[in-house]
């Protein structure tokens, strides 16, 4: 520790260096700070901002993606319905009608080579009744396999829009797994239904596991007399098949990218917890009540299998305009967050560096600035000892100039200081002692003697009774401690003694509390102990305590006027002393008088009510017994009267007040 405060002399020796360095580093930490919140949150939106139209960009894109997908599968079913070869097989099939359509099936694999790298497609030739002709199924990888005429597609409502308005369609459909296990691909349109958390408890669409999303085209075959003779069918059945979403991933730069039927995720590239895509995990409900269920599109913040993403989401509509599910694009917060903690990591580590830096440079800058304070240091220090009571103190002129200057005039006040300071306590002392003196013996000396001398008197009768004898006696023992209590005062401005033996405090207040109680002097207040049991005995003059605690009790009774709660109370502390407090519930004292009350002949009394003498007179007994008096008041609440004495009185105390004489003063 020492060696920390050497260090820190050595380089801030000035006065008020360190502080002013402190006060510049502040400074600059406070505009850094105010920098790097409005840097920061200038880049968290526009970050937010940007990622916001990222995602709206992406989901364009793969709006594009999808629609162009669309728009081939269109043109390879309006090339099909156009070609000759498949318009005479059907005007003959329609006429004959018998024949297979072998024809046709033979000239289907060279129109589905435009198909096969983009996903697996169904080629389907519909007579005008909505019956399967011909068709295959082609993958990815160019294999075919032809489809088995006769499977009935006339209930699927876009085939009955084509075949009876003769309009070509492009649309996305659920298509049932009872047609698709007629061309036996229920299989691949089957997904099991996985439990996902914050998923609707219901599914959007009973069909969802068992039923395929196909992104369908529809061209109808007209004859010469542009009469519908049939319909071409080609779809891509969406359910297990990755290629789309892939696509739209790489081209949009996107992390994820979903196609859903209803609430279902038919094809996606989400990863979920065991690193497999989440084939079979649903929508979260919010998201769902704002796409599938108000056919709204949602943008922003979603809970996406097991992690929040930052997601576009609009919903897909078949071609009678209901929603049968939706297109996804997201990417995951998490990565978002990174990029900002990163740059407000570097941005934080900026402006702490640029704050170090400033506390080192402040550092010569405040030396250069306060080091004339350096010369008046010892200034600062003498002035210090002068107000611990050291008025002897005198400044070394060392420096020049206006330091000297100052140094010199500082010199000079101390020496005219000293000299009316001691003036002044000497005349206070016995104007106050005088005054004090003069007080007393006209107030109450004449008054007491009168009443001793009459209660003697009247104590000499022999009619009185029992009682009224014990009150005189009472009357004259009070009377008399109060002539030794004035009589204390005279010899207290004669420098008097004090009669020091082993008191019980307790005892004390108590006496005192039963003589108030039993002569009735305040009916109509209620007086209060609360006493230490466990106080110690303590050495003091019990005479003057006593007079003291009386003062204090009368001044208490007084400010309560003919109501109120006086509590004495006694405790064992501060260490080495006992605390005796005079509490009241009274008027209080105003905070202009609260530095005047302990001054003689002070008083707030009618004139003739009191002399002002006896909290003056207080103050004086507990100094001399080497203890502190002390006040607390507030106005119309009450106030409260603390004294603490020592328990044991020094040695060297005792000593002087047995052996002193009366003309000697006693220390207090």
């Amino acid at each position: 520790m020492n060696a920390v405060r050497k260090l820190h002399n050595r380089l801030y020796p000035a006065p008020f260096q360190f502080i002013l360095v402190i006060s510049f580093s502040l400074v600059a930490a406070l505009t850094i700070s105010i920098g790097t919140w409005v840097i920061t949150t200038t880049v968290n939106n526009y970050l937010t901002g940007s990622m916001k139209e990222s995602i709206d960009y992406a989901f364009h894109l793969a709006k594009t993606v999808y629609e162009n997908r669309g728009d081939l599968i269109s043109g390879t079913a309006r090339q099909l319905a156009n070609d000759p070869t498949i318009i005479a097989n059907i005007i003959s099939l329609e006429e004959s009608k018998q024949g297979s359509g072998t024809d046709i099936k033979h000239h289907l694999p060279s129109s589905a080579q435009l198909l096969n790298r983009n996903g697996d497609y169904v080629i389907a030739i519909l007579d005008k009744d909505g019956t399967l002709i011909s068709g295959l199924v082609t993958n990815k990888d160019g294999q075919n396999q032809f489809i088995e005429p006769g499977s009935q597609w006339e209930k699927l409502s876009v085939v009955q829009k084509v075949l009876n308005n003769s309009t070509a369609s492009i649309t996305t459909e659920v298509i049932p797994g009872k047609l698709l296990s007629q061309i036996n691909l229920e299989n691949k349109a089957w997904i099991e239904i996985k439990e996902t958390p914050k998923a609707d408890p219901e599914l959007f669409d009973t069909r969802e596991g068992s039923a395929g999303l196909a992104l369908m085209g529809l061209e109808p075959i007209l004859n010469e007399t542009q009469e519908t003779i049939g319909a071409v069918m080609v779809f891509h059945l969406l359910n297990n098949d990755f290629t789309l979403v892939d696509q739209i991933k790489d081209a949009a730069q996107i992390d994820t990218v979903t196609i859903f039927m209803g609430d279902l995720r038919v094809s996606t590239n989400v990863i979920d917890p065991e690193g497999k895509r989440a084939i079979g995990t649903r929508m979260s409900e919010e998201v769902a009540n704002v796409v599938l269920e108000e056919g709204k599109p949602f943008t922003g913040t979603a809970f996406v299998v097991d992690q929040d993403y930052i997601t576009h989401y609009e919903p897909i509509h078949n071609q009678r305009g209901e929603v049968i599910g939706c297109l996804y694009v997201g990417n995951r917060q998490i990565t978002f967050f990174q990029l900002l903690n990163t740059i407000r990591e570097r941005i934080i580590l900026v402006a702490c560096v640029t704050i170090l830096l400033t506390f080192l440079l402040a550092t010569p800058v405040s030396r250069r600035i306060t080091r004339p304070l350096l010369e008046i240091r010892e200034l600062a220090h003498a002035i210090q000892r002068v107000q611990a009571g050291d008025m002897t103190t005198r400044v070394s002129i060392k420096a020049s100039g206006e330091v000297g200057e100052l140094a010199i005039s500082f010199n000079d006040m101390l020496g005219t200081i000293q000299t009316t300071q001691d003036q002044l306590i000497q005349s206070e002392k016995l104007a106050s002692l005088g005054q004090l003196a003069a007080g007393v013996a006209h107030e109450l000396n004449n008054p007491l003697a009168i009443i001793l001398l009459y209660s003697e008197i009247i104590q000499k009768e022999e009619q009185l009774k029992p009682q009224q004898l014990d009150d005189l006696k009472t009357i004259i023992t009070e009377t008399k401690r109060c002539k030794v209590i004035v009589a204390s005062l005279l010899e207290f401005a004669r420098q008097q003694q004090v009669s020091v033996s082993s008191v019980d405090i307790n005892a004390l207040i108590q006496s005192i509390v039963d003589i108030k109680i039993q002569h009735k002097y305040y009916p109509n207040i209620e007086i209060a102990l609360e006493l230490d049991p466990d106080l110690p005995v303590i050495e003091c003059d019990p005479n003057q305590i006593r007079g003291v605690l009386i003062n204090l009790m009368e001044n208490s009774i007084d400010a309560m006027s003919t109501r109120g709660k006086l509590t004495l109370r006694t405790h064992n502390n501060p260490t080495g002393m006992i605390t005796i407090e005079v509490i009241d519930t009274g008027s209080g004292i105003s905070p202009e008088n609260m530095g005047k009350i302990f001054t003689p002949f002070f008083t707030t009394k009618p004139v003739g009510s009191g002399t002002g003498l006896g909290l003056a007179i207080s103050y004086g007994v507990i100094k001399m017994h080497r203890g502190n008096i002390q006040v607390s008041s507030q106005v119309n609440q009450g106030t409260t009267f603390s004294i603490n004495l020592p328990i044991k009185l020094p040695f060297s105390f005792k000593q002087e007040t047995n052996t002193k004489s009366p003309g000697d003063q006693v220390i207090g």
